[in-house]
């Protein structure tokens, strides 16, 4: 388990640590930054002054020891289950809630070093992809919410309004311990020629490791329509394809193959009777995720080779029940999904339905997951969210300290 600092200003929540502190061992003061020097200097006894300063380097060696081993590894983030970051639609109030899949707590985490109001597009490993909502044309950043940095990215070649976006984390093993990805951004409305506007049928990437964008390639008209309108912002990558979910008409899959820069369509099974789909990436596959029409059930397709979707699970009724609240309808659910657990959601305070990898185990089990009501004793207001899953890092990112 990695140690979240229990006093830091950024986290609020429960802990599973006692809250007990003692005040009669000035040995475990050295664990409490909260500890001012004039209160050591206050201490007559030099070997009392001593033992607190020992330990205050001890905790550093440690803290140090503990970067070193596991934030700042690449194989760490395989072994845990991520965290579930829920983010408001409308940030009214800058902050998001995160529940820590260890302790099971919600903590709740300010967002106020946003210099402009932003929206949750995905997840980078540990960071954050945004986009502006000041502006309607396509502006982008990252941020890591644990260590409170921020950075807009390059403006776009081209002017673009709600084009795709999709995301390539690259093997880490390639770059050391730095954290490499590549944003693809796909069709959306551009200004015309002769003025007006017009679906633009360009593709451009930006590629982390040298901070720029580039038109990468292009794609059908038909894709960057359907792209353009049909499409929300989620998208997953596997074997060198970035798929997009589209709901024109009935559900379909855009698939672009980045090496060749191929662009082609996938159907969807029983794609004519799901009133919620959505995909994400499960043991580095591509899976769906769709529930029925009228109330029916959802489940779970795994796309294997020949591009044939094969059924692997359907989610429980009884716990399909609870998220639905009632009602006959999966409409309003949202679905985010990492290699090792799929999150099924509505509102912060609903509830979540999880089905995730047993800890050292290739087996999958169902969770249910308590909303997020209370945090500290206050009333959690039962937002629309985004959610994201993440490592939390508590080590600067290269990418975010470029300019």
């Amino acid at each position: 388990m990695i140690p979240i600092p229990r006093y830091g200003p950024l986290i609020h929540g429960r802990n599973s640590c006692s809250e007990e502190r003692s005040g009669k061992s000035r040995e475990n003061f050295a664990l409490n930054p909260q500890i001012l020097p004039s209160q050591i200097e206050a201490w007559e006894d030099e070997h009392e002054q001593s033992k607190f300063c020992s330990g205050i380097r001890s905790a550093c060696r440690r803290w140090h020891t503990c970067a070193k081993s596991y934030l700042l590894t690449s194989s760490w983030p395989q072994h845990h289950q991520p965290w579930f970051l829920a983010l408001p639609i409308r940030n009214r109030g800058q902050c998001c809630y995160a529940h820590n899949p260890i302790t099971g707590n919600w903590h709740m985490l300010s967002l106020d070093f946003f210099p402009v109001p932003v929206r949750p597009v995905a997840s980078i490993g540990s960071l954050i992809l945004l986009r502006s909502t000041n502006s309607t044309i396509l502006q982008l950043a990252i941020c890591n919410p644990f260590t409170r940095q921020f950075r807009q990215l390059p403006a776009l070649n081209i002017t673009r309004t709600n084009p795709a976006v999709g995301i390539v984390l690259l093997e880490s093993g390639q770059h050391g311990n730095s954290l490499c990805f590549m944003i693809y951004v796909a069709g959306g409305m551009s200004d015309a020629p002769r003025g007006g506007a017009t679906y633009e049928s360009t593709l451009e990437m930006y590629d982390s490791r040298d901070g720029t964008w580039q038109i990468v390639g292009s794609m059908p008209t038909e894709f960057a329509v359907r792209l353009t309108v049909w499409t929300p912002n989620d998208s997953v990558y596997a074997d060198g394809v970035l798929y997009w979910m589209t709901s024109a008409r009935a559900y379909s899959v855009m698939a672009l193959e980045i090496g060749s820069n191929r662009w082609r369509e996938l159907s969807v099974p029983l794609s004519d009777r799901l009133e919620f789909a959505a995909l994400v990436r499960r043991n580095g596959r591509l899976t769906l995720v769709g529930g029925m029409l009228d109330g029916g059930g959802a489940c779970i397709w795994e796309l294997e080779e020949g591009e044939k979707w094969v059924l692997i699970e359907n989610v429980p009724v009884e716990l399909g029940m609870r998220l639905l609240g009632g009602k006959r309808s999966w409409g309003s659910t949202k679905c985010v999904g990492s290699d090792g657990a799929i999150w099924l959601y509505r509102e912060i305070g609903s509830g979540m339905v999880v089905w995730r990898q047993v800890e050292g185990n290739e087996k999958w089990e169902w969770v249910w997951i308590e909303g997020c009501c209370f945090v500290r004793g206050k009333t959690v207001q039962n937002l629309i969210i985004k959610g994201v899953l993440l490592q939390p890092n508590l080590a600067n990112s290269s990418c975010l300290l470029s300019n």
